[in-house]
């Protein structure tokens, strides 16, 4: 179901969640936890992506569904590749204005994930952002947080010297 004028974007619905091991549970909360920490209340909104859409979906799924676990109110939104002017009118904006069918909580946690969402100029639209690795390539200069999804049973946090990453290193290359 198309979320505003946002062809591309499919609201999830979190009631059917797959079970996740212990060892991804236990990542997923400890971002969740980050997260809450720097972000603990209002409305927030929270961007995944990754060099694998597929695995950045799952992930973005699983972390709404921890979010929920932690007592906070998530919705879930996939974009696709990204277009700022059609993302801030279909789907940031009315987020923001509390008129995004379910996401009206002055509360809600949007979590979003799709293709170039660290990219400039939508990195500053997000409060949080996470890059899922999922091989030898080099993290989005612009996530907050990278995870090696490379075992997805078993996702590690992973920490990449910012300073030896091209400042614009994942910034638009897949598009």
């Amino acid at each position: 179901m198309p979320l505003q004028g946002v062809t591309a974007c499919e609201r999830r619905s979190l009631g059917g969640m797959a079970e996740i091991s212990d060892a991804r549970r236990d990542q997923l909360d400890s971002i969740v936890e980050e997260f809450l920490h720097n972000f603990g209340r209002g409305r927030r909104l929270l961007a995944i992506d990754g060099s694998s859409p597929a695995l950045a979906t799952r992930f973005a799924d699983d972390l709404a569904g921890r979010l929920a676990a932690h007592d906070q109110i998530p919705a879930r939104a996939s974009i696709g590749v990204a277009d700022e002017t059609t993302l801030r009118s279909g789907t940031i904006e009315p987020f923001r204005a509390g008129t995004l069918p379910g996401a009206e909580s002055p509360d809600t946690v949007l979590v979003v994930d799709g293709q170039g969402m660290l990219d400039q100029p939508i990195h500053g639209i997000w409060h949080f952002r996470v890059w899922v690795l999922t091989g030898e390539e080099l993290p989005h200069a612009g996530a907050d947080v990278i995870v090696d999804a490379t075992d997805e049973d078993a996702p590690t946090r992973f920490f990449y010297d910012y300073c030896r990453i091209p400042p614009s290193a994942g910034d638009g290359g897949r598009r």
